[in-house]
């Protein structure tokens, strides 16, 4: 089959022709019918300082996000056949630690992700564990159900607790709105959040927060911009109850803080290069601030909640919006450039070599 290899520790990636996976017992045979690019593929493409010390494996496919067929299935394999249209839980678990035995297996203590240490999806087939496979809607676009993967990571943010209260009523500040901070506002604009507001630098990205219903995008990089004081202003002075940080950015993290609520709660996804600062008695202490590191998604409770969503459809029109380009899987690199140059949200990479 042909697959786009990361052939060395080193920038940028080469389509090459390996041998086709084949299925353990429980494992299912997926031809990739869409897949999307994420940050983390294009740390990889780039080899920058993240990928060097965390991809432990090379060559390798990468690439993790997908939808796909089933087109083969082990012989132990009971709740999916030939024809099922799936979509991958990228964290693959061994089902035997202590996280994992006590319903936390998001955060496997020997979890493997897809496209990182085992191959991935930019490839013509991949081969995945029973349970890592979702069985989704027959109709769902290709190109939205590869994008579930995501969707759960801003949902769980959102939602990162059991039991934990909703959004309904309340207000939301979205720091960074790359694709999954852009799905974070559509999610939480559906989920019934009295005012949406978002941080964003790139013009591009900024109109894609306001089409996905953001009230107010503040840009940090603007002179004399204070976007905490218009936060602050536009919430009466009070704060947001709820705020996600999703832009690995120490402004961002700072944001997140300065603009919360007494008692709010914050969650972090953004990945920080090297460490980051912060006045823990100002910004969480003293307002007795929950916070909420966000690894991944609740496996499988965030699933259920991303499928409960897409059965909206003015939440998959709006979530449609963030596909700006559809690429054959042979341009990965025009589509990596087009990531790197801020005019792309999500890219969906479909069959064609």
């Amino acid at each position: 089959m042909q697959a786009f290899v990361k052939t060395d520790r080193a920038p940028a990636g080469q389509i090459r022709s390996v041998p086709e996976p084949q299925p353990a017992e429980d494992e299912v045979l997926v031809a990739v019918r869409a897949s999307s690019i994420c940050g983390t593929d294009v740390h990889i493409w780039e080899w920058n300082e993240w990928a060097r010390s965390r991809v432990k494996r090379v060559p390798m496919i990468f690439g993790h996000e997908l939808s796909g067929e089933v087109v083969g299935v082990g012989s132990r394999v009971k709740s999916l056949q030939v024809g099922d249209h799936v979509s991958a839980e990228t964290h693959i678990v061994d089902g035997t630690c202590y996280p994992c035995r006590t319903g936390r297996m998001h955060i496997c203590e020997h979890v493997e992700v897809l496209g990182v240490d085992r191959d991935g999806v930019f490839a013509e087939y991949v081969v995945l564990p029973e349970m890592n496979a979702w069985k989704n809607d027959p109709d769902l676009d290709p190109a939205l159900a590869s994008m579930q993967e995501p969707l759960g990571n801003a949902v769980h943010s959102l939602l990162p607790e059991d039991n934990m209260e909703d959004l309904a009523g309340k207000s939301v500040l979205v720091t960074g709105c790359g694709p999954i901070g852009l799905l974070a506002i559509a999610v939480a604009r559906t989920l019934g959040a009295k005012e949406v507001f978002a941080s964003e630098v790139n013009p591009f990205r900024i109109g894609l927060a306001k089409k996905m219903g953001a009230d107010l995008v503040v840009d940090p990089s603007q002179p004399g911009s204070t976007p905490a004081r218009q936060i602050l202003d536009a919430t009466g002075g009070r704060g947001v109850d709820v705020a996600v940080e999703m832009s690995g950015h120490p402004g961002g993290l700072k944001l997140a803080f300065d603009a919360l609520a007494p008692g709010g709660r914050v969650s972090l996804l953004g990945i920080f290069e090297g460490e980051s600062s912060l006045n823990f008695d100002d910004a969480i202490i003293f307002k007795a601030a929950r916070v909420h590191g966000i690894y991944g998604r609740r496996m499988f409770e965030t699933w259920y909640q991303v499928k409960g969503l897409l059965t909206q459809g003015a939440f998959r029109e709006k979530m449609a919006q963030i596909v700006t380009h559809r690429l054959p899987m042979r341009e990965i690199p025009k589509a990596m450039e087009l990531m790197k140059s801020g005019t792309a949200a999500k890219i969906s990479l479909q069959p064609g070599w």
